[in-house]
């Protein structure tokens, strides 16, 4: 054997290793402190912690309930203090940055306009705020070494009735830094179908969205989703293991519509540590993404929440690592996936899978040949 890609990659390699992140949560990121100042400025006083270590911790334990309703109460919290376009403006930096600064070289992160107008925004406002974030700290990440691009997917609650409104919203922002849409929130109860309207309005439009669905629900969810409201992707999608059967021998079948999403290559966000928090999984080595990534569905990794689950991409990889035994040609592929899956066009694309992707993970699989010179010399 000439290469040591089979070696499991150490924490290092995988920090540095260039990661693709597609779904992820503006509201669930923010750094403990920030929360801690945003409600300082803004008065508001209902935090259940003061300190910043402290107030990490709680947003962690809160999650890890179990419950995907619960896990969402969560964001009552960080939602109350992005009132404003400064507080949006300065999230929507430091994600950047933060992101940048864990590897991630290009970055979906979706949030709810409608979620952010208690202070008097409008949604044009609110969608502006956070698009100058996002270059903000696209610069300020370039100046510190790291290069990321951020794009982002505006939300509509499932609960509400305002997703056409925000279709048309995205549609209006979709060559000012808004890539697609999604619709998000509580699955029970609310089946994408009710958003009709919406999702034959962006198909109409050309335009890209991604759907929540199969988190905490099930194949009924993923089924409409794709069939009824023609979704590009899956948010999670992690149910779609429910219509897999693996006999006692090993022997693998596939349901009609497990197979249609295989054979159709719709891209599942799937988010691990979230997965666990809602229940979803009973542990990271039980996760279905195991299984999926043995039968070549098109599975990427993801976030969710970063302040909720404690985690980043990178964590999410030590993860899947420790679990699978997977290599740095495993995160490749992986990687590749979710760029193949993003929001932006199809040549873009492919100049980050070739001019940035490969390339890193090529520069990280060599290493072993240079740590060997050194020993021998």
């Amino acid at each position: 054997m000439t290469s040591q890609t089979y070696r499991p990659p150490t924490a290092d390699q995988i920090r540095r290793a260039p990661k693709v992140l597609l779904h992820d949560h503006l509201d669930g990121g923010l750094r403990p402190g920030t929360i801690i100042d945003l409600a300082r400025a803004t008065g508001y006083d209902a935090l259940p912690e003061q300190e910043s270590d402290k107030l990490g911790l709680w947003f962690r334990e809160a999650a890890d309930s179990g419950s995907l309703e619960r896990y969402l109460e969560t964001f009552a919290h960080t939602c109350a203090v992005m009132q404003t376009r400064d507080a949006l403006f300065r999230v929507a930096a430091e994600c950047a940055q933060d992101l940048a600064e864990d590897g991630v070289v290009y970055a979906e992160v979706r949030y709810a306009p409608e979620q952010h107008l208690d202070g008097g925004l409008t949604l044009e406002e609110v969608v502006e705020a956070v698009n100058e974030g996002f270059r903000e700290g696209e610069r300020l990440a370039r100046a510190d070494g790291h290069r990321i691009r951020v794009g982002a997917l505006l939300t509509a609650m499932r609960h509400a009735a305002r997703a056409l409104e925000i279709a048309e919203l995205a549609n209006r922002y979709r060559d000012s830094g808004v890539v697609g849409f999604d619709i998000a929130g509580a699955e029970a109860g609310f089946p994408p179908t009710r958003h009709l309207d919406a999702f034959e309005y962006l198909k109409r439009e050309n335009n890209h969205f991604t759907i929540h669905a199969g988190e905490a629900f099930g194949l009924p969810s993923i089924w409409q989703a794709l069939q009824w409201c023609g979704a590009d992707r899956l948010g999670h999608g992690v149910r779609i293991i429910d219509d897999i059967e693996v006999a006692e021998d090993g022997t693998v079948t596939l349901g009609r519509l497990a197979a249609y999403v295989r054979d159709k290559r719709v891209p599942l966000e799937m988010c691990p540590s979230s997965n666990l928090q809602t229940g979803a999984a009973a542990s990271i080595a039980d996760h279905p993404i195991g299984l999926l990534r043995k039968l070549h569905f098109r599975t990427t990794v993801n976030t969710d929440n970063r302040l909720m689950s404690a985690t980043s991409m990178s964590r999410e990889f030590e993860l899947l690592v420790d679990a699978f035994d997977y290599t740095l040609d495993d995160m490749q592929w992986f990687t590749v996936n979710a760029m193949k899956s993003a929001f932006i066009p199809f040549d873009e694309r492919l100049a980050m899978i070739n001019d940035v992707i490969k390339p890193g993970y090529a520069e990280l699989k060599s290493e072993w040949l240079f740590r060997q010179t050194a020993v021998t010399s």
